[in-house]
């Protein structure tokens, strides 16, 4: 299989692995970008809904309407709290994997986030209660520098 990469503005990078210029089942679709500032959020999430347009054309209705509506959700949340938490750049990946999309933000801060219980007086800070509650999983792992947030949301 050859890897095909595709450059865009705004730093995104999509990446299809084929057999010959159009992306086939099982395929692997990819999509990363930089962001900068909390001012770049809502770019995020049209990266997340630009990505999950190819994914659609590319597994047709095994995406769900579920899907289509938490994804942007769960690049919003995890995004914000990456601009947020964290000095500088942050890095926000989307793929395809094992019939899953794969949601994971890097950031510059070690601090790793705590998935607060359940408080209906309380004010802000539900983000990730939310996202813990729509996804499969959330995890959060150190990296040698920073930290990488990862979220799966079932296609179906």
């Amino acid at each position: 299989m050859c890897g095909q990469t595709k450059a865009e503005p705004g730093g995104v990078v999509r990446t299809a692995e084929d057999g010959g210029g159009e992306p086939l089942d099982g395929a692997r679709l990819a999509v990363s970008t930089a962001i900068e500032g909390s001012g770049e959020i809502a770019g995020a999430r049209e990266v997340a809904r630009s990505f999950l347009a190819d994914v659609q054309a590319l597994h047709g209705p095994a995406l769900s309407g579920g899907a289509r509506g938490v994804v942007p959700l769960v690049v919003s949340e995890l995004v914000t709290n990456a601009c947020k938490y964290a000095p500088g750049l942050c890095l926000l990946a989307l793929e395809v994997v094992d019939g899953a999309i794969r949601i994971s933000v890097w950031d510059s801060s070690a601090t790793l986030p705590t998935v607060l219980e359940p408080d209906p007086g309380r004010i802000g800070q539900h983000g990730l209660e939310v996202v813990a509650a729509l996804c499969e999983s959330l995890t959060a792992e150190r990296e040698p520098l920073g930290k990488r947030v990862t979220a799966i949301v079932a296609m179906a």
